[in-house]
Parts: C-alpha cells; sequence; structure tokens
C-alpha cells in the first residue's frame, strides 16, 4: 500500500515538477488519456511541432494522437453566439480530465504565481514561449464541416475564434460566432493551435477535436479559407474573410513564411493576432458573401472536402455533451499591450490592427488571397493508477533562457525589414502556383534557433 501511495505521489509529482509545453485539453479531443488511451498523466498532445513533413505534423500524426479518436459520445459542443471555455494545459494530469481535478490550479502547470507574472528573458515554467500575458500570441479555434477527420484539410479547416494574450492561465475562452451553421450528421471537426511569439524554438501546436454546433439559426455556409499573411506594417494587406489555421517551420505543408523584424524590433513571427490579421473573439466575416477583396479575388463558395489525407484514420460519430461558457479568467493584459503581442508605442504605425483582451467583432480589412488547397494527413477509460508522466517532449525545447534574444535586445539597432520573395520569385500581394504567400525563412536569425 505504502508503494502504491508513493508511486501514485512520484506520478502526480512529475506532472508538475517538469518544463513542458502547452495543449487543449477536453472532452471530444483526439489523444485523451495519450496516444495509447491509457495515460491520465499525458502530456503527448503537449509535444511540439517543428520541421516535420506534413503528414507528421497535421493533428500530432508525429507520435499517434491522430490515431486515438475521443469516446463515443464524447464532443465539444459550440453554442452559437456564446462563448466556451477550454483548458490549456501543461499536462492532462492537471486539468479536470484527470483525477477529478484536484491536480489543477489557475495556472496551466499546476501550479500558482503572481496574476502579474513577467520573466524579461522568458518564462519556461510552465513553458509558455512568452515574457509575460500582454505578449503572448494569441491561440486559436478552427472548424471543418466534415465529420470524418480524414476529410481535413488546410483548405477547408476555417479559423472561426482567436483568443488574444493566450495561453496564459488553465481557462481560455473562446467567442463562438453567432451564425455559426448546425454541423453534418456525427458532427464537425475542429482545430486547436498556437504559434509562440519567439521567445524559444519556433514551433506550433495542431491538435483535432470533435465539435458540434448548437443552437444555429443561420444555414449560411462558411467559405473557403484564405492562407493568412503577414501584415503588421500594412494592415490594408491582411487577409479579408475566412482564412487558413497558421501552419509554420514545418519541412512541408507550411503556408506563411516571414523575415526580419516586426514594429517592435524582435524577428517577425506570426501569430493568432493583428500581425497576420486575426481579430480578437469571434471570427464573423468567415461567411459565404461576408468578405471581400481589395487586389485580388476571393473565393466565396462553401468550403471543399478534399480527398483523405494517407495518415490519418476514421473516427466515429459522436452525440451531444455539455461544454462549459464562462467569461474569461486570463485578467486583463499589461496596460501598454494591444492584443498582438505588441506594446502601442510600437505600434503606432498599425493602429488600426490594435485591439485589447476583450472581444473585438472583426470587419475585416482588405486584400484575400487565393486558397490553398493542399491535402492533409484518431478512449477506453484510464485506469485509474496513473503511469509516471513521461519527460515533456521539449525534446528540442531545452537550451537555457539566457540565449534567448529578446525584443528589447533587438529594437535598438535591427532595422524593420520587408519581405523579401522566394524562389519561385512572387511580390508582395501576389501568390505562386499553389496560391501560398511565401516569404524567405533566414536561418543566421539565431533568436528562432534557441529551444526550450
Amino acid at each position: 500500500m505504502r508503494s502504491l501511495t508513493l508511486g501514485l505521489f512520484v506520478g502526480i509529482y512529475g506532472i508538475t515538477a517538469t518544463t513542458a509545453h502547452l495543449a487543449v485539453f477536453t472532452k471530444g479531443m483526439w489523444c485523451e488519456n495519450g496516444a495509447d488511451g491509457t495515460n491520465v498523466n499525458s502530456d503527448d498532445p503537449v509535444t511540439p511541432l517543428y520541421e516535420l513533413e506534413q503528414d507528421q505534423w497535421w493533428f500530432h500524426a508525429v507520435n499517434g494522437c491522430n490515431k486515438r479518436p475521443p469516446a463515443d459520445g464524447d464532443i465539444l459542443n459550440l453554442p452559437a453566439g456564446q462563448s466556451i471555455t477550454l483548458e490549456v494545459a501543461a499536462n492532462q494530469g492537471v486539468t479536470s480530465l484527470s483525477f477529478g481535478g484536484k491536480y489543477a490550479t489557475a495556472w496551466p502547470d499546476g501550479h500558482n504565481y503572481a496574476d502579474d507574472y513577467n520573466v524579461p528573458t522568458c518564462i519556461i515554467s510552465p513553458n509558455m514561449h512568452t515574457q509575460n500575458q500582454s505578449m503572448a500570441a494569441g491561440t486559436a479555434l478552427a472548424i471543418a464541416y466534415v465529420s470524418d477527420i480524414n476529410q481535413v484539410t488546410p483548405s477547408n479547416l476555417v479559423v472561426f475564434s482567436v483568443a488574444y494574450n493566450t495561453p496564459w492561465k488553465l481557462d481560455t475562452t473562446y467567442q463562438v460566432p453567432a451564425a455559426m451553421p448546425p454541423c453534418p450528421e456525427g458532427g464537425c471537426i475542429c482545430g486547436w493551435g498556437w504559434i509562440p511569439n519567439g521567445c524559444g524554438q519556433s514551433n506550433m501546436y495542431h491538435q483535432a477535436i470533435r465539435c458540434n454546433v448548437t443552437g444555429s439559426t443561420s444555414t449560411t455556409p462558411i467559405g473557403a479559407p484564405q492562407a493568412p499573411v503577414w501584415c503588421e506594417e500594412d494592415p490594408s494587406q491582411c487577409v479579408n474573410g475566412p482564412k487558413q489555421m497558421l501552419y509554420w517551420h514545418q519541412a512541408s505543408g507550411s503556408n506563411i513564411e516571414v523575415d526580419g523584424y516586426d514594429l517592435a524590433g524582435g524577428p517577425k513571427s506570426p501569430g493568432y493576432n493583428m500581425k497576420c490579421g486575426f481579430r480578437n473573439g469571434a471570427q464573423d466575416d468567415i461567411f459565404t458573401g461576408s468578405g471581400s477583396s481589395a487586389s485580388s479575388s476571393s473565393s466565396s463558395g462553401a468550403a471543399s472536402s478534399p480527398s483523405p489525407s494517407p495518415s490519418s484514420s476514421s473516427s466515429s460519430g459522436s452525440s451531444s455533451s455539455s461544454s462549459s461558457d464562462s467569461s474569461s479568467s486570463d485578467g486583463a493584459a499589461a496596460a501598454a499591450d494591444n492584443g498582438s503581442g505588441v506594446s502601442s508605442a510600437d505600434n503606432s504605425a498599425s493602429s488600426t490592427a490594435a485591439a485589447s483582451s476583450s472581444v473585438d467583432t472583426p470587419t475585416g480589412t482588405s486584400a484575400a488571397v487565393a486558397a490553398v488547397d493542399t491535402s492533409a494527413p484518431q478512449t477506453d477509460n484510464p485506469s485509474p493508477t496513473p503511469s509516471p508522466t513521461p519527460s515533456p517532449s521539449a525534446d528540442a525545447d531545452t537550451s537555457s533562457a539566457s540565449s534567448v534574444v529578446t525584443s528589447a535586445s533587438l529594437a535598438s539597432g535591427a532595422p524593420a525589414r520587408q519581405c523579401r520573395p522566394r524562389v519561385p520569385p512572387v511580390k508582395r500581394g501576389e501568390e505562386d502556383s499553389a496560391g501560398v504567400h511565401r516569404r524567405r525563412h533566414r536561418k543566421a536569425r539565431r533568436h528562432h534557433g534557441d529551444v526550450y
């Protein structure tokens, strides 16, 4: 009995003592209880995705998360016109999904910190890839109106909600557009994503969730999404209307590349904020006919369902279950923050893009780009006795914080540079044969070589 108790303690200690990354944990997610379906301490969805082939990073196939579908009946409900609150954490063991929430706190790793938590170099415990809340890059939810995960691709997975200044605390609130149409029988497939704002390795996070829109009063379909572009310097170049999720720094399948420095003086890093045209809150411009284009044609048809990808397995249909609907506990961001990880003083050149951490219903700006049509590549209840947590896959994320080049250190001498075209040549506002706005990535940017 004593050894069992000791084992439980060691397992739980491993949850909170390790430096992990962050992912969303909710009923309806793929990879609940880990890729093998038995680990209530799992951090499998938390593994960073970096320089992988598309069939490996898509819905976290690299460690089999896309093969572990939710249990029958588990689904994330999306109440049209309301909000949902999800848990973003370093490990399932510190969420309400495990141990009855016994080890959960207000923070993602089960510990407690001051509300004004700030580390000038980089917060690495929990590993949020930010210096403080005002610099958090933003997270997003997207939806595909298909019930089979094999049919989800970048060209039908549309961002519908963005939460500025996240990830931060455990509870993260997302606004659902009021005009969301109902899902097909069996529900929809949602995606959750995050790209950190520098402060460590330039990785990303991408998860699948079975979801269902409730309380629909509209049948207007969502339009085909377009690849976002970097538009901090000129908001008129932001993509208007439905947008794809951001896919960055992968061996294949990336849909955005940036070069140079942002207006704050730090290396450019795409994120779910106005630097890439994402407004805070519900994305109300995603429906057919709601977007327009100033300099290139936009797609007005409903998002298509391209052919299945080779590396994911189909999921079974699910029925509805309840989701939480509460206000965010993240608290207000720092006064100097504009909601996109850039101080107001440094962002005066793009004041139209500024937004607070409160909900900001988007109206869109202008130039749209052609949609990308690239193919993409799912639980039994766990044993009540947890298994020890595997070391966080911070695999490549372990170098010291002292090596990070911060925005402050670059602001004094680094001129802002425009993105340069890549082969084949493209100009700003134009796209290559795949319809993707591409920018050269300079390997010399040591900032993005640092990892945690």
